[in-house]
């Protein structure tokens, strides 16, 4: 009993923390708005966003707890920049930061910002009882990453670049975390984290391509829009080529190129060129992502090390859909999603549930 008081206790200080530090870039930034950039009359949306988001395969719907069952992460968006390395908007660690990364901070478009997050992933197999290596069925693993982007927007074309780095293997925590989470519900524990990858330090670099093929909205403020998509990832951590595309309809669409919440520049991050003034908004999405897959280490193990691993199957399909309402400057966005089987062997399709909450200030 003291050991699991001390563990959450642990892992809400570890929580406490990592939100900590974001809270306070925003408020830094938030502070930056108030003195500089709300000053300048010609800045559009000059307001940031704090997104927090909780992957879940409690909220697929069908009882499932393995394959991805269970991630958050915590991510700041900037306002809107005249530029990612002087721009006072930007909190000067950040500006700093991208002087040594100027190779992929876009340039010559209308409207671009940034995004900074924190998150942890965890990956489990379907037995929970057993103890010794599965070896039929997926690793345990944990990822802890931190990542930052660069949006960057021309009238209905949008460009995005992320880096990712981090931790997978049991500095990441994952088992504590879980333990954690399952005392909360009332569930078993999973009894085979001891059988996880192990440590290893990952980077990886994303870049998409985002083009709204149509929009139409009416005098009453009814719409929709199709968004397509295509772009790639690279590193250790996972290595891939996707492309696909997104339906929305509602009610005040917003001025953005995506809002699932699993694609970079989703979750309404990218660049506008105004905040809506309306009360509230609410849309419906469906949105559709294929991959080849090259590398992904949660199914081909260690890198540099020996280590677990199953064989991945190389075309891999994610059908999502859901609901995104905001009000005044709260966001809420509900989204559940559908996987192709991601390695030969697997016994059920995948599904999850995400939920994220986001406030402008």
């Amino acid at each position: 009993m003291r050991r699991l008081v001390k563990c959450w206790r642990t892992q809400r200080l570890r929580a406490a923390r990592a939100t900590g530090v974001l809270l306070a870039i925003a408020a830094g930034a938030a502070a930056g708005e108030t003195s500089q950039c709300a000053s300048n009359p010609t800045r559009l949306a000059d307001q940031s966003t704090l997104n927090f988001r909780i992957d879940n395969d409690l909220f697929g719907g069908l009882g499932q707890d393995q394959g991805y069952s269970n991630g958050f992460l915590v991510t700041w968006v900037s306002p809107n920049l005249g530029d990612y390395v002087d721009d006072p908007c930007l909190p000067a660690s950040m500006r700093r930061l991208n002087r040594y990364l100027e190779w992929l901070n876009p340039a010559g478009f209308d409207e671009q910002n940034m995004t900074m997050g924190i998150g942890q992933l965890l990956f489990t197999p379907t037995d929970r009882t057993r103890t010794d290596l599965i070896r039929d069925d997926r690793p345990y693993a944990a990822a802890l990453l931190y990542g930052w982007g660069y949006n960057a927007r021309r009238g209905d074309h949008l460009r995005t670049s992320q880096v990712r780095i981090g931790m997978v293997g049991p500095s990441a925590k994952g088992r504590q975390v879980q333990d954690w989470w399952h005392g909360i519900i009332g569930t078993d524990r999973f009894q085979g984290w001891g059988n996880q990858l192990r440590d290893e330090p990952v980077f990886q670099i994303l870049h998409e391509r985002r083009n709204r093929i149509a929009r139409h909205e009416s005098p009453s403020g009814w719409g929709w829009d199709a968004i397509g998509h295509w772009g790639g990832s690279f590193g250790n951590f996972a290595t891939y080529a996707n492309a696909g595309g997104e339906w929305r309809f509602g009610y005040r669409l917003p001025d953005d190129l995506g809002t699932a919440p699993l694609r970079p520049g989703g979750e309404n991050m990218s660049p506008v060129r105004v905040h809506p003034t309306q009360m509230w908004n609410t849309h419906l999405f469906v949105a559709l992502d294929t991959r080849w897959v090259l590398r992904d280490i949660t199914l081909d193990g260690n890198t540099f090390k020996t280590s677990h691993s199953v064989d991945k199957r190389p075309l891999v399909a994610d059908l999502g859909y859901g609901v995104a309402v905001t009000r005044g400057t709260w966001r809420f966005a509900f989204a559940r999603y559908h996987r192709t089987r991601e390695f030969n062997g697997q016994r059920e399709v995948p599904t999850y549930g995400t939920v994220t909450i986001g406030k402008r200030f």
